[in-house]
């Protein structure tokens, strides 16, 4: 199973984010566990400075901007 974690404070891209990821993981048919990390200093932890930011197991793939749902299912599968 794959861990999937959307970084942001709450703002309107955060939130965007977490919607596209969780889709694309829908979409995907990939077992995976999506979690949002709202925590600055647990994001600055993983060494993230700008949000929003998707780690996928542990692997930082986007910083900063909202990718489209392909792209991420494409980062998933």
């Amino acid at each position: 199973m794959k861990k999937i974690q959307v970084l942001g404070t709450g703002c309107p891209k955060c939130k965007k984010l977490f919607e596209t990821t969780r889709e694309a993981v829908k979409e995907a048919a990939v077992e995976a566990e999506v979690t949002k990390v709202e925590d600055i200093n647990e994001i600055m932890r993983i060494g993230v400075m700008m949000t929003p930011a998707l780690v996928i197991d542990g692997d930082v793939k986007v910083v900063g901007r909202v990718p489209r749902s392909a792209e991420i299912r494409n980062m998933i599968s």
